[in-house]
Formats: C-alpha cells, sequence, structure tokens
C-alpha cells in the first residue's frame, strides 16, 4: 500500500526499457488498491465518522492511479508509431523519385530535384509567394496523419474527410421529407413537405511547426529524414489540434465544439449544443451523484448513443472513478487491456486535456456520437520550407499542414453543465 501512496520514479517516469504488459499490470493493481481504500472512504460517510486520513489516502492512490494511466498510454503510444522502413508497400518510379529529390533537399538545401517535379514551388496559401515550400512524400504525409489520429483524441473519434480545396462545403439534412402510409389505390391528395438543409462551410487553416536540426544529423546517412520530420511535428500539432478541436474559437483555426452556443436540452434547437445540469455547483450532487451521468447519456437519441463516447480530462476522470451506481457498482471500468480506453457506464472515454475542469458552471464533459457530430478536415500536402539562416547553427523546418473542423451535427454531441440550475 505504501508503495501505491508513494509512487516510484520507475513509475511517473518512461525509460526505454519500460514494458506495457508490467505498466498494465501495475495499473490495475493500483486500481484494486484505489477500490478497496475508496470503499472504506464511502463506508465511513455513510456512518457519519468520516476519517481525514482515509479521505487522504484514497486520495493519492487516485492520483498514483491517474498518472500510471498516462504512462501506460504513453507507452502504448510508443508501439503504435511504426518506422517509416518498414512499410512493405512497393512505392513507385516517380515516389522513389520525390522521396530522393525531397531527402536531397532536406541534408543540403538543393532543390532543383523538387523544382522540377514540382514544375514550381507552390505557395502553401492564396496569399504566400513562391517560396512556400515543397510537398513532402505522401508516405511521409500518410505517416504523419497515422501518428495524429494515435495521439489527438478528438481526430481519434471524430468524422474526417479530406480536400483538395481550401474550403469544405457540404450541405446538410436538418428534416426530411414527409413520409406516410398509404394505401395501393388511395389518392395522394398533398404533395410531400420539401426537405430542410444547412450548408456547413469549415476553412481549412494553416498549422505549422518549426523544428531544428544540426547539420551533423542531416550529413548522417542513417538517419531516415522522413521517419524523423514526422516524429518532430506529430505531438506539436496534435497539441495545437486538440486544443482548437475542443475551444478553437474558428479565426485562423478550427471552431471547437465548446465554442458554440449552448442551449438547455428541453430548448434545444438547430446551431445549438444541447446541455444537462449535474445538480450542484462545479461537482456532483451529495445524493446519487451518477444521476446527471445517466441524464446526460439518455438526452442522447437512440441511434446516436449507440456510438456514444465521453470525452473530459484526467481531472475530471479521476473525480468519476469514485462514483458507484445504485447497487454499488463502480461506474468507471479500467480498459480490458493495454491500450484499449476505459470506460464509463459502458462507454469508451476519450481523455481529452483541453476540456475544462470540474467547476460552476463548466461544460467539463461531453458525450456524444463524435464521429457523426464532429468533422476534422485536412487539406491534401504537408509541405517543408529549409531555412538554414535565421538560428545558425541550427537548420530550421517550416512544416505546415491545412486543417478545419467543427460541428456537423448539432443532435450528437450533448454537454454536462456542472451547476445547480
Amino acid at each position: 500500500m505504501e508503495q501505491l501512496l508513494n509512487p516510484s520514479p520507475e513509475i511517473k517516469s518512461l525509460s526505454a526499457g519500460s514494458d506495457v504488459g508490467a505498466a498494465f499490470d501495475d495499473f490495475m493493481r493500483s486500481f484494486e488498491a484505489f477500490k478497496s481504500e475508496n470503499d472504506a472512504r464511502l463506508g465511513q460517510i455513510e456512518r457519519r465518522s468520516g476519517d481525514v486520513l482515509s479521505d487522504h489516502k484514497a486520495d493519492r492512490i487516485n492520483s498514483a492511479l491517474t498518472e500510471q494511466k498516462r504512462v501506460l498510454d504513453e507507452l502504448v503510444l510508443r508501439g503504435r508509431r511504426p518506422s517509416l522502413g518498414g512499410v512493405k508497400s512497393f512505392p513507385t518510379g516517380a515516389e522513389l523519385e520525390h522521396r530522393s529529390a525531397f531527402d536531397t533537399y532536406v541534408r543540403n538545401g538543393e532543390s532543383s530535384g523538387l523544382k522540377r517535379l514540382e514544375g514550381k514551388a507552390l505557395a502553401v496559401s492564396t496569399n504566400s509567394g513562391a517560396d512556400g515550400g515543397y510537398l513532402v512524400p505522401e508516405e511521409t504525409e500518410r505517416e504523419i496523419g497515422r501518428r495524429l489520429a494515435n495521439i489527438s483524441p478528438i481526430r481519434a473519434i471524430a468524422g474526417y474527410c479530406q480536400v483538395s480545396s481550401n474550403v469544405y462545403r457540404k450541405p446538410f439534412l436538418i428534416s426530411g421529407a414527409a413520409t406516410g402510409w398509404v394505401g395501393e389505390t388511395t389518392a395522394r391528395s398533398t404533395p410531400t413537405a420539401s426537405p430542410t438543409l444547412a450548408e456547413i462551410a469549415f476553412p481549412t487553416v494553416e498549422l505549422y511547426a518549426m523544428p531544428a536540426a544540426t547539420q551533423t544529423l542531416l550529413d548522417d546517412s542513417a538517419v531516415n529524414i522522413d521517419e524523423w520530420i514526422a516524429a518532430e511535428v506529430d505531438t506539436v500539432f496534435a497539441e495545437q489540434e486538440g486544443a482548437a478541436f475542443v475551444n478553437g474559437d474558428g479565426t485562423n483555426k478550427p471552431k471547437g465544439f465548446l465554442n458554440y452556443d449552448k442551449v438547455a436540452e428541453s430548448s434545444w434547437e438547430w446551431n445549438k449544443l444541447g446541455f444537462t445540469i449535474s445538480g450542484a455547483d462545479g461537482a456532483f450532487p451529495e445524493t446519487d451523484p451518477s444521476d446527471p451521468l445517466v441524464d446526460l447519456v439518455y438526452s442522447l437519441k437512440a441511434g446516436y448513443r449507440q456510438n456514444g463516447t465521453f470525452v473530459m480530462n484526467r481531472r475530471t476522470q479521476g473525480e468519476i472513478r469514485k462514483l458507484k451506481d445504485e447497487n454499488g457498482h463502480y461506474l468507471w471500468t479500467p480498459p480490458a487491456q493495454a491500450g484499449a480506453p476505459a470506460t464509463l457506464m459502458g462507454f469508451p472515454i476519450a481523455e481529452a486535456e483541453d476540456m475544462p475542469d470540474m467547476a460552476e458552471d463548466s461544460y467539463s464533459i461531453a458525450f456524444g456520437d463524435f464521429r457523426r457530430g464532429y468533422l476534422v478536415i485536412d487539406r491534401q500536402g504537408v509541405r517543408v520550407l529549409r531555412d538554414p539562416y535565421s538560428s545558425k547553427p541550427y537548420v530550421l523546418f517550416y512544416v505546415t499542414k491545412r486543417v478545419g473542423g467543427g460541428v456537423q451535427d448539432f443532435d450528437a454531441i450533448k454537454l454536462l453543465k456542472f451547476s445547480a440550475a
């Protein structure tokens, strides 16, 4: 028990020898210890004989459990990052030529090969000049996309579309045409009503990262340049995307789902996200604390609910981990295996650290079918501009991609507001 209360440095920090299986076993042992301590704490509360020490021990184990889950997620993520050199596909001659020309450009700045292949140095945006950089090889672009899907929580559960233009437009059916039953020979006296359509338009905006390298690293032929670029930008891109997909204001970035107008579920209307309340300011109610979560789940229509996912940050998840249903069963369930998500009431949990902490009037939990509710758009092409001058002796690489996003179905996502009324 004392080891769980004071996690060792091996649990808090990742090392090259860290093992996913061992980390998962440690995590499950911590959860069992947490349940035992939390059960004792809840029993004391019911007997009105609360023990401050017991509360403190349960909270410390809960914090250690959260840290172990973070470590486990990072270990699993490491294993999901395949080497570009290990891809078994057979590139075409044109792809090999592009890869060779790109490698030459990155290592020593010689761009004549890329200029010949691309015809001219296309600008990253319509407002930039001819120095907008060069397209990375398709395999590198796909690898960056795979890495982002693994570590960007909203991208991993949202709908996805790739476009070749700056703006994605799509008509969306708000209400269908009127229908009904009719006999084979019965007269159709009135025409059916026309469907109601709304157009959604999501612009793609520039997201950039600027990794640096020494010329010595670039001269080393053993270094896989494609893999190095993908590894350098994936976390930076994912962090920026994660913040924008949750809270982005739509100005030079995607619009996050929490930035749309919100309305009580009883007054829901299109273009707004509906919410239910927790029944207590900044917290779950002391009596029947699981009821707000049940209300949130069933505020979603059945067609969306079957594919529902909870979205919250780790601190909110730590509070939910303490809750039980009326039969004494914990609502939060640990993952069945390393790499799988934890579940809440049978629905998976996506951990998005940009979700707000529990506070008065905060929207700290979202639930919905994000595949249908939120759309992520990528414009084809990731570009790299080499800059050996701005930060000598380092060589900077200005890596850009264009990303958009926004809510496409306002009926598919619901929020929990931590408010008494």
